[in-house]
């Protein structure tokens, strides 16, 4: 017989339960890999990329890099793992059209990937992306971070940031997206 079971907070992981541990990484794990199953990958690279996942969870649990929580738990282990589907992708993906990252900007896409790119991969295009993000403001750069690479979402980033309304995180990322495409299209008109 199933007990109802409790919410688990950020203080109960903290105090580094085997038990609630074990109960976080059962409770998701299907959930994520149903989840992960629309991005057409190997059940093997899914289920390496939600183990993968939930160490980065733990890590950062433990590592007090995760003050508080401004979604659920399940929200925030996605998150994780969404970033981690895209970098698989992005990985598997090296004969696709050199426009792959720069569509993702000019959709306003939540696949924005890893900002901080490997070196020796990047093609002209991440190149572009990179270095321009790295000329927003830091406003901008932790807001983007935020919602394409950690998943927040717009009433998880208001509550993590302070900012005053949803609509005011909507338009500062709005103008902070157009900044980056502004930027980018100058650099390479002929690309957007």
């Amino acid at each position: 017989m199933k007990e109802k079971q409790e919410k688990i907070t950020l203080e109960d992981l903290k105090l580094g339960s085997d038990i609630l541990l074990k109960r976080v990484y059962e409770e998701n794990r299907s959930k994520f890999l149903n989840f992960a199953r629309r991005y057409n990958l190997t059940e093997e690279e899914n289920i390496d990329i939600y183990q993968d996942a939930y160490v980065i969870f733990y890590d950062n649990i433990m590592s007090g890099k995760v003050e508080s929580f401004t979604s659920s738990i399940s929200t925030y282990l996605f998150g994780i793992g969404k970033y981690l589907i895209f970098d698989k992708m992005r990985k598997n993906k090296k004969t696709v059209g050199s426009n792959y990252e720069l569509d993702l900007v000019k959709g306003d896409s939540q696949a924005i990937e890893e900002i901080e790119l490997e070196e020796q991969s990047l093609s002209k295009e991440q190149e572009l992306l990179k270095r321009h993000f790295n000329s927003l403001g830091d406003k901008c750069k932790e807001l983007l971070t935020l919602f394409y690479y950690r998943g927040f979402t717009i009433e998880e980033i208001m509550q993590h940031e302070n900012y005053k309304s949803e609509n005011v995180v909507k338009a500062t990322k709005s103008r902070c997206m157009k900044t980056l495409r502004e930027r980018i299209q100058a650099n390479n008109p002929n690309r957007i």
